[in-house]
Order: structure tokens, then sequence, then C-alpha cells
């Protein structure tokens, strides 16, 4: 009996339950691991502690019999978090950090000034400062806080963005500077990519990089360049698992055709046309590799200038007329590029992309030739195994 059309379609997924979705969208407000170890994490408290005591400490000193009003701002302790736990970060820098805090602070000011509802001023001056810190390449989060915090103390906001602001602030940064350096964290950050680098080689190119940030259209707390090389150590790390533990050993071709240098050129290239190959290592009588010839070294050593066909010209090379060299030892290229045949097959990639390098003899750890590897070979097993994945 045949069978019922319910029967012979797949059924389609059913939806998650609205418990299910629920359970899912709760579960975005656990964040993820910071992904930093104790190390990093007591350098961070401990530079917080000793930037913001600092700072506490010199301003209220300067503020002594010279000032009334407060003598610090408590937007000073997030920007604390910024410059000593983020210091890689564009709104940690430098610039966002002094240009955020201080133009925040002159625009509460102006907003207090002219608006008398401090609900709509305070509103009105975080928007704007924010509308002014992003084409500025200021935006630093404690900005907004700054301009708030200007509004609704109605104190004078024209004095405030000098002190205590603006000494509170320059203070921070001295202290940031200073620690950063002793504990190994580049402060300023480097924010843009240097010509070489974004040049560099790799499966996408600066401009594949600028098209996602253009297209993901969000603020990034990352630089540019931190995120390039981000990018490039996970393509890196990537690579590295699609050829999984591949060995040399795994993809050479054994036992390789070799010649010791005395073997006449006539023999050497009979062996090399025979066996439809394009080298030869070249041994010594311990298996030791001591040279390598190729097909260019006897199209590069045949009398290119003459009329005769190029037949005619590897002939009277290989067969010895006119002065010709006799020998393999005589035209084999040395010393030679070699390789381990325990290395991981990708540490070839860069001696047959960059190196210029055709053949690379495989040697054991006592260095006799087991094997010899071609750029096809590599360009095989890369594809198998991108075909594999």
């Amino acid at each position: 009996m045949p069978s019922s059309p319910s029967e012979l379609s797949p059924s389609a997924p059913s939806r998650p339950s609205w418990a299910a979705r629920l359970t899912e969208w709760l579960r975005h407000f656990w964040p993820a691991p910071l992904g930093i170890d104790g190390k990093e994490r007591l350098r961070f408290v401990v530079g917080a502690v000793i930037g913001v005591l600092l700072t506490a400490w010199l301003s209220r000193w300067w503020a002594q019999g010279n000032v009334s009003g407060p003598w610090m701002v408590a937007s000073l302790g997030a920007s604390a978090v910024l410059v000593f736990g983020m210091p890689s970060s564009p709104l940690a820098q430098p610039w966002p950090v002094l240009g955020g805090s201080t133009l925040s602070a002159l625009v509460g000011a102006v907003c207090s000034a002219l608006i008398s509802d401090k609900a709509l001023a305070g509103a009105v001056a975080v928007g704007l400062a924010i509308a002014l810190m992003v084409p500025l390449r200021c935006l630093h989060p404690p900005g907004g806080a700054m301009a708030l915090y200007v509004v609704l103390t109605s104190g004078d906001g024209w004095h405030l963005a000098a002190f205590p602001v603006l000494f509170n602030v320059v203070l921070l940064l001295i202290a940031a500077v200073v620690y950063n350096g002793l504990t190994g964290r580049r402060y300023p950050h480097p924010q843009r990519v240097a010509p070489k680098a974004a040049a560099s080689q790799g499966a996408f190119t600066a401009s594949d990089v600028d098209a996602a940030l253009a297209h993901y259209n969000q603020v990034l707390d990352v630089s540019r360049a931190d995120l390039e090389g981000l990018l490039h150590l996970a393509g890196r790390a990537a690579f590295q698992r699609t050829l999984g533990e591949l060995r040399c050993a795994d993809i050479m071709s054994s036992p390789p055709y070799a010649v010791e240098a005395g073997v006449s050129l006539k023999e050497a290239w009979a062996l090399m046309r025979l066996q439809q190959i394009k080298a030869l290592p070249v041994v010594d009588a311990q298996r030791h590799v001591i040279g390598i010839v190729t097909v260019a070294d006897f199209m590069r050593l045949a009398n290119l200038d003459t009329h005769e066909g190029l037949g005619q010209r590897l002939r009277t090379l290989v067969m010895g007329r006119g002065g010709q060299p006799q020998t393999v030892g005589e035209i084999m290229s040395h010393p030679v590029q070699v390789a381990r045949a325990g290395q991981h097959a990708m540490d070839l990639v860069p001696l047959f992309s960059q190196g210029g390098h055709h053949h690379i003899p495989i040697v054991d750890d006592v260095d006799h030739l087991v094997g010899i590897i071609t750029q096809t070979d590599l360009v095989r097993t890369l594809a198998s195994a991108v075909q594999a994945r």
C-alpha cells in the first residue's frame, strides 16, 4: 500500500516554545567571561587604585584654600576602568579621555545656562555631547556622565570644566601612561594600521576589513588595527586546524629518486624523463643532501643563443659536447633548502610561496634523504583538506 504524502515528505522543523525562546533571551543578560587571567586582573585593579588615589591626593591638595566646590568628579572612576583595564580601547586613548571629558563638561555648562528645566537640560547635554564627540574622534563614555554632572551641580560649569574636570583627567592620564608602560601595556595604543601591515598577505586584505566595518556600522570597543590583527590570527589558527597535525612525512613522495654528484648529465636527464619528474636531489655516499638538479638547471646551461631547436641544445648539453659540463655536480644548485620529516606541512607554505622553491627534499633526524615534496603535493593536500571540511 503506498505511503501517504505526509509520510513521504519530511516533517517541518517545529518552532521552539515560548518558554524556550524566553529562556534563550534571558541568557543574553548573562555576560561571557572577560578572558583575562589573574595576573592581568591584579594589574588592572592596582592601576585603578593608584591612578585614582594619586589624582585624589593631588586634586585635594590643589583645592585647599583655592576652591570652594568639589575637587574631584565621580565619573573619573569610569575613566580609570577604561585607561587601566582596557588601555588598547579607542575609547580609552588620551585624546578621547581628555577631549571627551572636557568638551562634555563645557556642553553641560552651556545647556545649564540656556535651559532652566534640569531634566531637559541634562538630556540635551548628554545628547549634544555625544553628537560632538563622535565627529571630533573623542568618544568617551564617562563624557556623557560629565555633561550630566555639570547640569545637576548647578554650579559654575565653566570653572568646573577647568577644575576639577580638566585637572583630574590630566593627572589620571599621566598616571595611566606611566603605569601602563611599566606593566608592559602600550599607552597610548596605536589605532591605525601601518601601510606595510595593511598589505600583508593573508586570507583577506585591509580593504576587506574596512568593508566589513562599514557593513557592521556600530561602534566597536577595539581599535581597527587590533581587530585586523585578531582576524589574521584567527585565520592562521583556522588554517592550522584545517591542516591538523599533518607532517611532511604524510605528504612526501617516498622513496625519492636521487643521484650522486658524479652521475653524468645524460643519465640524470634520462632518469628525469623516464620517471616524469622535474627535480633530482643530489646526495653523497651517506644519503646526505648536497644539492639539487632541476629541469631549470638544464635549460639555464643550454646554449640559448644558438639557432638550434631546444631539443638539439639539450642533446648537446647532456651528451657533453663542446666543453659543456659533464656531471650533475657541475650544474646542481647548492646549498639546498631541506625540511624534516617531522615538521608540520604548513611550515612549507612560506618556502613555496615566498622563497621561490618548487621542490624541497625531506630528511630524517640524521639528515638522510627520505622523500621530496613539490608545490603540487602541497596544493593537492591543501585542496583535499579544505574539501574535506
